[in-house]
Order: C-alpha cells, then sequence, then structure tokens
C-alpha cells in the first residue's frame, strides 16, 4: 500500500452524526425492501455506508449512477443465506454522506475508496458484481488489488475508453443548464425511474430509489458522475479509465459471468457487451432480451438463478 493510498477507519453507530444516522434509520416506503443492517466507515475524513449480510465467501457489489445499495437488495436477501455479501454505497449515494466538493467524485477518488474498505475488512477471494459505474469502480479495485479478487459478475456496465454516449445523457453534461436539471429538478435520477426499465417499478422500489436525492446537496454526486465520463485526454478521469481498462487482462482467465439487459439504450449490447466478450472469450453470457439497463428489477428472477448458478459453478 502507497503512502498516499488512503486508510479506512470503521465507525460504530455511536461516531456517526446524528443526522446522517436518521436518514439511514427512517427508510419511508421502502423498509421491507431494505431491511438490512448499516454500517459505516470513514475515508479522508468522509463517511461512507455499506451493508454486511451473511457468511461465507465475499460477493461484493458496487452500484452506478444514480443508484445505491438497494439496488442489489433481492441479490442480498437470498445470496447472503450462503454468502457474505457487501454492498457499498459511493460518497454521496445512498445513506454516505454527501460533501460538497467535486474533486472528491471522480473515478480514482472512488476507486480509492472501495480499495480502502477491501483492505480493512481483509476481504478475499472476493466475486465481484458491478453495474453501470460499478463497473469501472469495482474493476478498478480488482486491478489495483489483484490477488484478493477470484470471480466477476458484470451487468450492464463497462470498464473502457467508448465514445457511446446517449444523446440524453450528453444534455445533463451541458454546462449549468446539466446541473440545472441533475441537482436542481433531479430530472436524471427521476427519469430513470421509468427509462431505465421495461416493467414499471413498485411504489417501494421507485421510493426507495430515488429516496437519497430529495435536494440540491443530497444531488451532487448523481451531478458529478455525469460529469466524470471522460471522453477525451485532459479530462479528470480519462488516465484513471485507462488505468482501470488496461487491468482487465489480469483477469482473461478468470471466471466471469456477463448479464445483460438487451434493451439498455446507455450500456447498449453491440458497444458494451460485446466488447467484454472480446475482452473476454471465456465468460459466460446470459442476455435478457425484455430487460432494460436496470437488469436486475426487469428479470429479477433470472438473474438471481443465474448469479446462483455461476457461484456454484
Amino acid at each position: 500500500m502507497s503512502e498516499s493510498e488512503p486508510i479506512a477507519r470503521l465507525l460504530t453507530p455511536e461516531q456517526i452524526d446524528p443526522e446522517l444516522k436518521k436518514r439511514a434509520e427512517q427508510r419511508d416506503g421502502f423498509r421491507d425492501e431494505y431491511p438490512f443492517a448499516s454500517h459505516w466507515f470513514e475515508v479522508d475524513g468522509h463517511v461512507q455506508h455499506y451493508i454486511d449480510e451473511g457468511q461465507g465467501t465475499v460477493l461484493l457489489m458496487v452500484h452506478g449512477n444514480p443508484t445505491w445499495s438497494f439496488a442489489w437488495r433481492r441479490l442480498v436477501k437470498d445470496l447472503s443465506r450462503d454468502h457474505r455479501v457487501i454492498a457499498i454505497d459511493h460518497l454521496g449515494c445512498g445513506f454516505s454522506e454527501k460533501p460538497q466538493h467535486k474533486h472528491v467524485y471522480t473515478l480514482n477518488r472512488h476507486i480509492q475508496r472501495l480499495t480502502s474498505l477491501v483492505r480493512r475488512l481483509d476481504l478475499q477471494q472476493i466475486t465481484l458484481f458491478g453495474h453501470d459505474w460499478g463497473g469501472a469502480i469495482g474493476m478498478g479495485c480488482a486491478g489495483r488489488l489483484a490477488d484478493r479478487f477470484q470471480r466477476f459478475v458484470l451487468m450492464n456496465t463497462g470498464a473502457f475508453h467508448s465514445q457511446a454516449i446517449p444523446f440524453r445523457i450528453s444534455l445533463c453534461r451541458i454546462p449549468l443548464l446539466g446541473k440545472l436539471g441533475d441537482q436542481g429538478l433531479n430530472l436524471f435520477a427521476r427519469a430513470a425511474l421509468t427509462m431505465a426499465v421495461e416493467t414499471p417499478l413498485s411504489a417501494a422500489a421507485r421510493t426507495g430509489f430515488i429516496a437519497p436525492y430529495d435536494s440540491w446537496r443530497n444531488r451532487i454526486a448523481v451531478h458529478e458522475f455525469v460529469q466524470d465520463i471522460p471522453l477525451d485526454p485532459s479530462h479528470r478521469s480519462y488516465a484513471t479509465l485507462t488505468e482501470v481498462e488496461r487491468s482487465l487482462a489480469m483477469f482473461k482467465n478468470h471466471p466471469m459471468q456477463l448479464i445483460w439487459g438487451m434493451k439498455d439504450w446507455c450500456f447498449t449490447p453491440g458497444q458494451f457487451l460485446s466488447e467484454f466478450r472480446r475482452r473476454f472469450p471465456g465468460a459466460q453470457s446470459l442476455e435478457l432480451p425484455n430487460a432494460g439497463h436496470y437488469v436486475f428489477e426487469d428479470a429479477a428472477d433470472d438473474v438471481l438463478k443465474q448469479a446462483r448458478q455461476f457461484l456454484d459453478g
């Protein structure tokens, strides 16, 4: 571990800011969906939330934007019966702290914080589950701690450079206009409730997905994730994504399961699933023709069945 790498400190509930803890305890309208105990850690003075359920081999679940660990709830409930399942809330997401400094929301900083937690919990023989930005962040962590990662389950995600950015996301990157839409009107997170799925979400699911993003301040990470898409070498996260992409070759012979909602307009099968298959020719694939970007919502039973088959295999 380099001297510059941040070190995580595990926190007790008594050490958590009362307001932060209160938000995690309320769960109005989605408590039954997300009944898990809260855990906390601190890196560089910022507090992050995660859940840690069950015992056994480690499954590390890493979400994207604009979701949080709530997205993994069905997998956590089932797989924690015979695995240890850890699902993190990135800084600015879910029940984690939401600092207002945009420099903490870069790809490198997200990877550093996840890496610090993996080290602090001394996780070994990890199976990574990644979705959306969770693929790049999770694979970035794996690249820096390669000896700790054993298997991979990737869903509608990317971990390499691509120019395939949808027009509707490009609009969110327009200065001032994007910030007003993402943070002021909550358009990005609200749009995902319908645009990321093919089957309407339940009322509890809609409430759960949107709950952490209820004010301008609390939507900063949603906005900064959109700004952090590196399309050219001058971008703040271009070099980090290059590092992630290069590290993929280390895992070419590791067991990998690709699960894809084929109606995803963002991480499209033609661009992203095809590229993963090219890089990992031995990977197993499950194509779900009627599922969108939130594949874990549109095809929850199929995703769980395939994940269990992969883990048991």
